[in-house]
């Protein structure tokens, strides 16, 4: 595909000037996205400091006390969701604040002269979360956006098995675009209960599956 196909893939998929909001992991291709709300997957962040955590559990205290800070973020956001809530109660907002803050002060100063491969992967991730603290707890501040990223993940799933099974990569991005299109439709109407193989059958005789809220007519 080149050397530049993440950045049109990117496009590709979002569109030009997409000002929506995207649940990452912290790959650097998605920078150019300058319009969008970015949020940063609780899963992949509960990943690395896990990763981190288990190399220096006496060392990486902090690390463990993330990890809790995220789970029982998340745990208030879900609630709070139930509840009709657009966003949790400032009360809420200030304790998980200063638990992150707290946290992430701690990480830093113990791997400040920390030597080591531990001590520096320790001190990277606790300086990740200090810069990126409002793209981490966006799922707090925003109920509407997702802790993780794993539907996204798991839907696009299929298209990471196409290349592996064609030879590591994807020829031209119409034929990557041609089958998101096929794969995007199979998703939703798994989605609502539909068999794919029903799904496929009908879009060859009847015509595509439409959800009923948005069938013409």
């Amino acid at each position: 595909m080149g050397p530049g196909w993440s950045a049109d893939a990117g496009r590709l998929i979002f569109g030009p000037g997409y000002a929506g909001t995207i649940v990452r992991d912290g790959y650097a291709g998605y920078a150019h996205l300058a319009g969008a709300v970015h949020a940063w997957c609780g899963a992949h962040g509960l990943r690395d400091l896990r990763a981190v955590y288990e190399t220096d559990p006496d060392g990486q205290v902090w690390a463990r006390s993330m990890a809790d800070l995220l789970i029982t973020a998340n745990a208030k956001a879900t609630a709070a969701r139930t509840a009709g809530k657009p966003r949790l109660d400032d009360a809420a907002l200030a304790e998980i604040g200063s638990w992150y803050r707290g946290a992430v002060a701690k990480g830093i100063s113990d791997n400040q002269n920390h030597r080591g491969k531990a001590g520096k992967d320790g001190l990277r991730l606790a300086r990740r979360f200090r810069d990126h603290q409002d793209m981490i707890l966006r799922f707090t501040t925003d109920l509407a956006v997702g802790f993780t990223s794993n539907q996204a993940e798991r839907d696009i799933r299929p298209v990471k098995v196409q290349m592996r099974t064609s030879g590591g990569c994807w020829r031209t991005l119409e034929g990557l675009a041609d089958f998101a299109i096929v794969q995007s439709y199979l998703s939703t109407a798994a989605k609502w209960g539909i068999d794919q193989l029903d799904a496929l059958t009908q879009l060859f005789t009847d015509g595509p599956w439409l959800p009923a809220a948005i069938r013409p007519g």
